[in-house]
């Protein structure tokens, strides 16, 4: 029962989606319904791998080595300690953060952000969850805000936020949106900034995004340290979540169309539920994360690969301990810890180092 309930509330929203989209149903599941959908995937789950390991031998598809490799958990090589939960964030203002990303201009500040409702906010904490100010962005509406990256941008001396505008839960949108707005300095007023009395950043650009291949939800937002590139990765309830890329410069002037240059599969019953990424400071590794686990994907040391041949390499699985519900993950500016928040009060920040 505890392991239906857990599905039933983790899924709690993609059942929603499902019910809305299949039989027209206009208003959210209660609980024992939930509960009882959970039922149902639950035992169909365990009843096809049953059926699947007993009376099949699997053979993958020509060229389908890529995928097959993404669902086996690579063994913990004992690269990350343990994870330590450094602190609940002070403002309670942040309730559902659905992303985070380590702050390039301020030292031991991370900066975040609310899942869809909150408005156009974004909110500064440090090491020890302290209040470290709220910013209104300037020109940009929060229609569904999934993940924060940083980045390069246009101005060569100056660091970059990119908000996500990407989630799309009953995939009705025409276009996603990218906000990029050079990153808030942090000085005496803006630690004294709150949600009531925000402190304006400069004027967001509107980076307009479409797929290639019809509408998907999505939850993942990176961008390359070097290059500037966009990677959006899906989020998909069964199957394969796609990597979509768009490549630096961009126009604000047009709808850009991504190129899919991967499909992901995690390695867990629900192989493509991403809700979370990030790029490491030097380009070479990828995490990702979903409700419950982290994973990691690294490019050979010293490799030559080019760094969109790292979606063909195993994802290795990084304990991060309890989250109620996590969504978010970034690295640390030096690139040997990894940081998570979860959306619910309160609300962790959990680091695991690497070693």
């Amino acid at each position: 029962m505890v392991a239906i309930k857990f599905v039933s509330e983790s899924f709690g929203a993609e059942l929603d989606r499902v019910a809305i989209m299949t039989v027209g149903i206009r208003k959210r599941l209660t609980s024992p319904i939930k509960h009882f959908c959970a039922l149902v995937i639950f035992l169909a789950a365990g009843g096809l791998a049953v059926t699947f390991l007993s009376n099949a031998t699997f053979h993958p598809p020509v060229g389908a080595e890529q995928n097959v490799r993404s669902r086996r958990p690579a063994k913990h090589s004992g690269s990350y300690g343990k994870p330590v939960r450094l602190a609940n964030l002070e403002d309670s203002s942040v309730n559902e953060s659905s992303g985070v990303v380590a702050s390039r201009r301020n030292p031991n500040v991370f900066w975040t952000h609310n899942d869809s409702g909150d408005g156009a906010f974004l909110y500064a904490f440090d090491r020890a969850g302290r209040k470290r100010g709220v910013w209104k962005v300037s020109g940009a509406e929060a229609r569904d805000w999934e993940d924060i990256a940083a980045g390069p941008g246009p101005r060569r001396d100056q660091s970059y936020l990119y908000v996500g505008d990407i989630g799309d839960n009953l995939r009705r949108r025409e276009t996603i949106t990218v906000y990029r707005l050079p990153e808030p300095l942090i000085n005496s007023a803006g630690v004294s900034s709150t949600k009531k009395n925000p402190l304006a950043t400069e004027t967001a650009e509107a980076i307009r995004l479409k797929y290639p291949d019809g509408k998907h939800d999505a939850e993942a937002l990176m961008v390359h340290p070097a290059t500037g590139d966009l990677y959006v990765v899906t989020k998909m309830s069964l199957g394969a979540s796609g990597v979509y890329k768009a490549a630096a410069p961009f126009s604000t002037l047009k709808v850009i169309t991504l190129t899919r240059v991967a499909e992901l599969r995690l390695p867990s019953l629900f192989e493509g539920m991403v809700t979370g990424g990030d790029i490491s400071p030097d380009g070479s590794r990828v995490v990702l994360c979903d409700y419950l686990k982290v994973y990691e994907i690294s490019l050979p040391v010293n490799s030559k690969e080019r760094f969109d041949d790292v979606w063909k390499r195993p994802l290795m699985t990084i304990e991060t301990g309890t989250r109620q519900q996590g969504e978010s993950v970034c690295y640390r500016p030096d690139g040997k810890a990894i940081l998570l928040t979860s959306e619910k009060l309160p609300t962790p920040l959990i680091e695991v180092i690497r070693n």
